[in-house]
């Protein structure tokens, strides 16, 4: 966007006019975005200027602090905005800017008076007040850091500097990045930051895993112009970028532009017509897994400063762009997208409540397309500008840029690792009696769309890595046995944790005890207690839509057969009724009494609860009578019970 230069100060060109031609170049350069030169002829022009001359001293620093706001020298940009507010400059915006660049020197305790003196002449200004939010949540988030490890890359860094890393490769054992070092192309230097124009460089991990020294890519993609920050596409093969071609008569602008790649060498870049308007600003794009293309634009229609915007990758040039809305983009910038699977995107902001230059941000999108926004903290983000994050696939770890602790303001990368943070899942997969079953397995489906399914173990457990803050969805399964569904809610938390899910498959080939069935006292009336035991029997039959089943009620020894028979005719009806109401298809289930005539046979999981029983015995009333009056107690219990079993496994198959 073509900077304002206020009438005044053209206007007073021709009041000082020993010093307008000078005056005129740097209004000139800064018109067009030559920050770096117009920085060099302002300061030799507040230099010479005498210091009586209060209104055109305070202007002239105003705009050097500008130009030093621009090309990253923040200790010189806030020297200027001081003096621009010493000698009076009465637009307020001195003082706001005098107040970033204290919060990006970590000076926040200043930062929060200074804002707050914003405050006091523009008293609704959100990017002030998320400014002080932003102090006081930098002090804390410094004092307790998140646990992500972070080293600058000495290996890949210059004296010039290098920013928005890129991983590739299956393995992501190739990294290109952006970068003005001497090896770039071209003698000439960039006005508008005082270094050579950037080009793309490389580099590889070795057999050993070692990076190799970066080389600059030597193929028409890199020109004696500026380009970088790129995004490739899904299968690698195009390389989206940003490219600032210079025009003498026209403001310095950026565009995207995309390149192809046969074999091991890339294209010459195409430009991409994102708007309409094929002159509007367009820059550091970055293709989702979604099919958009995310990108950086000042158009109008945003919400002030650089905005998000997203186009459909197959639709560029016959669909106008898409603002991400208020939640991602604030009045400030939102810049360098990075889009992550198909729903969390990574962004770097100064409008955002932040640690003090650009921070870096994560949004995740929920199903109705809203953005929850957090900051990535400390050490990811510093009192500097932070920003051009990419991953090594799903872990926590990867490189970014920063001009932390450059005193010249230069970018270089930085690695970063979430160590020991492990988030695993991990069960049994058995029988109803706790035995093991033969390959059996588990299938895990994410929220995220993840599906992965593992084969249990021979000694029946089961272990998978997952993830913080997503919901699973698992089936274990096995032949001859019905399925059954659990779910897992994982706490979005910055710890190592293991979560424990269990199988314990229902038999498809013989009878299985319903646990916790309580009918009145010698009625067939269900207790309120039973109802979580048959809404389990309800979401085994939701797993298995394909299976019906027999539910049988039994009763003790004691009473007569007729009577018993009855009796327990009327309980299987009442569990029959209950599954019914809850929805399960009456066609599915059949009740059957079988009173006293078919006695429990002791399996191995009772005859471990009971040393008196042994197992394979059946509980007849001839062996019960051989039990002392405590002991039959039990056995006529175990007697009293409801179950299922499979009669068919194609319902409606057909």
């Amino acid at each position: 966007m073509k900077r304002q230069i206020p009438v005044f100060l053209i206007i007073l060109l021709f009041f000082f006019s020993c010093k307008s031609a000078k005056l005129s170049d740097a209004v000139e350069k800064e018109e067009r975005g030559e920050y770096f030169d117009a920085a060099q002829i302002y300061r030799k022009v507040y230099s010479k200027t005498a210091s009586k001359k209060t209104y055109l001293r305070g202007s002239i620093a105003f705009h050097l602090a500008e130009c030093y706001r621009e090309i990253g020298n923040t200790q010189r940009a806030l020297s200027a905005y001081t003096n621009a507010i010493r000698y009076q400059y009465t637009d307020s915006s001195a003082v706001f800017h005098s107040a970033r660049m204290l919060h990006k020197l970590g000076r926040y305790p200043d930062a929060i008076k200074q804002y707050n003196a914003f405050l006091e002449i523009v008293p609704d200004n959100v990017t002030a007040k998320n400014g002080i939010i932003g102090c006081d949540s930098a002090i804390v988030w410094k004092k307790n850091p998140t646990p992500y490890i972070v080293k600058k890359m000495d290996k890949f860094n210059s004296r010039d500097g290098e920013f928005s890393p890129i991983l590739s490769g299956e393995k992501y054992d190739q990294l290109l990045f952006t970068s003005s070092r001497k090896e770039a192309k071209g003698d000439t230097k960039s006005a508008i930051t005082g270094l050579k124009n950037n080009d793309f460089f490389q580099v590889k991990q070795d057999e050993k895993g070692q990076w190799t020294k970066p080389e600059v890519i030597d193929s028409e993609l890199n020109t004696d112009y500026d380009e970088g920050v790129g995004a490739l596409s899904e299968d690698g093969s195009t390389l989206y970028y940003t490219y600032c071609p210079e025009d003498e008569e026209y403001p310095r602008t950026a565009y995207i532009y995309k390149s192809d790649r046969a074999g091991a060498q890339w294209s010459a870049g195409q430009k991409l017509d994102i708007f309409r308007d094929s002159t509007s600003m367009s820059a550091h794009p970055s293709a989702g897994e979604d099919g958009y293309l995310y990108f950086v634009s000042d158009v109008k229609g945003g919400y002030g400063g650089k905005d998000i915007w997203r186009v459909k990758t197959d639709e560029i040039g016959s669909s106008s762009p898409e603002n991400l809305g208020p939640e991602i983009n604030t009045p400030g910038d939102e810049v360098f997208p990075y889009m992550r699977e198909d729903s969390i995107l990574y962004f770097s902001s100064n409008g955002h409540p932040g640690m003090g230059g650009l921070d870096i941000f994560k949004a995740k999108q929920n199903e109705k397309g809203k953005w929850a926004v957090e900051n990535m903290q400390s050490p990811v983000n510093s009192m500097a500008d932070d920003f051009g994050i990419t991953f090594e696939g799903t872990t926590e770890k990867g490189f970014f840029s920063s001009n932390r602790n450059d005193s010249r303001g230069a970018d270089h990368i930085y690695s970063f690792e979430r160590p020991g943070v492990y988030v695993y899942i991990e069960g049994w997969v058995l029988d109803k009696e706790e035995e093991l079953i033969e390959n059996a397995a588990v299938r895990m489906v994410g929220k995220d769309g993840s599906n992965q399914r593992f084969i249990v173990r021979k000694d029946g457990t089961y272990v998978a890595e997952i993830k913080s803050g997503m919901e699973y969805v698992l089936m274990g399964s096995a032949s001859g046995y019905l399925n059954q569904k659990q779910t897992l809610l994982v706490p979005d938390e910055e710890k190592s944790e293991t979560y424990y899910v269990d199988f314990y498959l229902p038999s498809m080939s013989k009878p299985e005890v319903i646990d916790n069935i309580f009918y009145a006292f010698d009625k067939a009336t269900l207790r309120p207690e039973s109802k979580e035991a048959l809404d389990g029997v309800i979401a085994m039959l939701e797993d298995n839509p394909n299976v019906t089943i027999e539910l049988s009620a039994h009763t003790d020894r004691k009473g007569a057969d007729v009577y018993n028979m009855n009796l327990s005719q009327r309980r299987a009806q009442s569990v029959v009724d209950y599954l019914i109401e809850g929805g399960v298809e009456a066609d599915r289930l059949t009740p059957a009494g079988y009173g006293k005539s078919t006695p429990k046979e002791v399996t191995k999981n009772i005859a471990k609860q009971y040393e008196f029983l042994p197992e394979g015995q059946i509980l007849d009333a001839a062996f019960i009578q051989t039990l002392n009056p405590q002991e039959q107690d039990i056995a006529d219990q175990i007697n009293r019970r409801t179950e299922f079993r499979v009669l068919q496994t194609n319902y409606r198959l057909f």
